[in-house]
This record gives structure tokens, sequence and C-alpha cells, in this order.
């Protein structure tokens, strides 16, 4: 099955902000995000992309820009609504240090399966919504671009933890473990069996992610195991 690449967007102006972004319209990159952005189309220039998709939002579309005029033959991205950030609801907009002394704070780090935000969604929808984005996608890429294909999805941190909650096989209330920096890359590849996550929060290099032409595609040793728990 197909390699997914998931990549925060950069560092934007919330960020520097310390302000929960949420769906707020105009948050844009900041200058270190912009540069982090063309390094990203550095970063990727040895891996072929079958597809580029995007959450909405500004950041990451402009996240993905440098990269996309780096590949013309990739046209524009698709964009999934379903990448989008978390809605944070009535907490959309404050300032984190602000939203820290809330009751509802302890309980999105520590019991996130129980967190719903209030005038906005739950941890879990966010979870549903998003993982079953990136598997429909991954699997419609295998179709049209076969079981080796490389595609990229640009979302932002919340989403990315809950996906890498579900390829793990972590609980929910185990997310805020993850630590996914602005634009860093995630990488799981999906199998019959399991997905394998190959990279986590990565801001190096990139190129031994590339498929190796001829080559079966790369499992982690050890995944021969029968009715092993890897």
């Amino acid at each position: 099955m197909p390699t997914l690449l998931l990549v925060r967007h950069g560092r934007s102006t919330a960020n520097t902000a310390g302000i929960l972004a949420g769906w707020t319209p105009g948050v844009e990159l900041d200058d270190t995000g912009r540069g982090q952005a063309a390094a990203l189309a550095d970063r990727l220039a040895g891996i072929p992309l079958a597809q580029v998709v995007s959450s909405p939002l500004e950041r990451c579309r402009q996240t993905v820009e440098p990269l996309l005029a780096a590949r013309p033959e990739l046209g524009p991205p698709a964009e999934d609504e379903r990448l989008g950030e978390c809605h944070y609801g009535e907490w959309t907009g404050r300032k984190l240090a602000e939203l820290a002394q809330e009751p509802l704070w302890r309980t999105v780090q520590d019991h996130a399966a129980a967190a719903a935000f209030p005038g906005g969604e739950s941890l879990r929808e966010l979870s549903h919504r998003t993982v079953d984005a990136v598997r429909e996608w991954n699997a419609k890429i295998a179709a049209e671009h076969g079981d080796d294909a490389v595609w990229l999805a640009c979302s932002h941190g919340d989403v990315i933890k809950a996906v890498v909650a579900d390829a793990l096989g972590l609980h929910l209330d185990h997310f805020q473990r993850i630590s996914v920096e602005p634009c860093s890359v995630t990488a799981i590849r999906y199998t019959p069996q399991r997905p394998f996550v190959l990279r986590m929060g990565d801001t190096g290099d990139l190129a031994p992610l590339a498929p190796k032409s001829g080559a079966a595609p790369a499992t982690p040793a050890g995944d021969a195991v029968v009715g092993g728990t890897a």
C-alpha cells in the first residue's frame, strides 16, 4: 500500500503569538514558516509524489506552494476539509497561556477522548474524520498509482497526532505524547495487516523514503512474525 507523508504546516503567525488559531481566516506563515516551506521542497526533491492533498486553511496551502511550484506536473493540491484543523469553538483565537487555566485544559492533556470544545467538536470526532480521510485517500491513490506510490498531506498538529496515534494503536488519551514540529514530516506506510510509522516529526533528510526502483515494498524487519504484536 502507498506511503503517506504527513506534513505539518510551517510556523504561522498564530504559532508565534501563542494563539489557538483553529479555523480563524487569515492566519498565514511567518518569515520562519516561509523559509521552512521553501526548504521542504528541497527535502522532498528525490521523492516522487503521486498526489498532494491539503487542509483548506491558508497556512497549509502556503506550505505546499514552493513544492508545487517546483513540480508543476502535480497541479493544484486537492483540498479536503476533513484534514482541516480541529474546530475549537469558543476556544478559537484565545491565548494558549489563558486557555491553560481552564478546567478543560487538563482533560485535553490527560484524557483527550473525553474532551469536547465548547461550541466546537470533540477530539474523538477529530480523530474519526481525519483517520477516515487518510485511509480513503490511501485506497484511492493505491488504485490509481499502485502500492509503491508516495503521497503527501499537509495538515495541522492535532490532526497529525490523531492519525499517528491510530497508526500506532494508541488510545486517543495518549495522543499528547506525540510531538509534531512545524514543517516536520511523519511517514506512515499502510499495509493490509497494519500501518508502519516510518518517520515521526522528522525535520531532516527524507531521501531514504524514496521508493527503490524494482524493489519490493519495504517493511520493517520482523514483519513476517505470524501472530506477533509488532
